[in-house]
């Protein structure tokens, strides 16, 4: 089965506007990604899922600089962009990243993806955002193609269109789910790029690690953390947006 990771990309962000190409070191957020997706063994290709709207042309020039396969489809709509992407690009199992994750750990991902191989098809979707015991911004959900299709014919509420994969864990009687839990629970921790407080931490966190080694890891960043528990007050008042 073809394994496609699609990220889902925009410029539009209600807190922090076109954050995902902001820099660090000369290198924006999203490239920092993509490198670290890319060193997962798991994954077949990845894809940038993007809207069609013109202020989401620095991401398709970022995309064809590096060689990454892109798709552009609605904004709001977000699982018919999914679908359509998985569709274009044939994609048998689908890794639904976002693009806020700069330092996702290809090793997490590859540990949602092969525990849904392994289990295929007595499970439809896999995931460690279930039950959070990972930070905030290593999110892997790993789901496949029927069950997409399935939700994009099915899914009528705005907020299931939106999300994605809304209607799978809010469906669990239609669907087989699978949680993936980290043996240590690091889920108060918060790595995704959603505000300038939570830039700040991650920028931090990039100059200090890619400097040692681009294949830093969960356990690294971590290590860097206790060894700098003020870092973690950055953005400890950040709340999630909700559903």
């Amino acid at each position: 089965m073809k394994v496609a990771a699609i990220i889902q990309a925009r410029m539009g962000s209600t807190r922090l506007p076109g954050k995902i190409l902001k820099t660090v070191n000369e290198k924006p957020l999203l490239e920092y990604q993509l490198e670290r997706v890319q060193l997962a063994k798991t994954i077949d290709q990845i894809i940038v899922a993007t809207t069609i709207k013109d202020t989401e042309l620095p991401i398709v020039e970022l995309c064809k600089r590096l060689g990454i396969d892109y798709y552009r489809g609605s904004e709001q709509d977000v699982l018919s962009r999914y679908y359509e992407t998985a569709k274009k690009y044939h994609v048998d199992v689908i890794v639904r990243l976002t693009s806020d994750c700069p330092i996702i750990d290809p090793k997490v991902i590859d540990k949602v993806v092969n525990n849904f191989l392994r289990k295929y098809p007595s499970i439809d979707y896999v995931s460690n955002t279930i039950e959070r015991t990972y930070p905030r911004g290593l999110d892997t959900e790993v789901f496949s193609f029927e069950a997409l299709n399935k939700a994009y014919h099915k899914a009528f509420l705005p907020r299931d269109r939106e999300h994605v994969t809304a209607y799978f864990y809010t469906n669990p009687t239609q669907f087989k789910l699978y949680s993936i839990k980290n043996e240590q629970d690091y889920g108060n921790y918060r790595w995704t790029v959603d505000t300038e407080e939570d830039f700040e931490l991650v920028r931090l966190i990039l100059t200090e690690l890619y400097n040692r080694t681009e294949h830093f890891s969960l356990e690294d960043v971590i290590m860097l953390l206790k060894a700098n528990p003020k870092w973690n007050e950055i953005n400890a008042h950040i709340e999630q947006k909700k559903l």
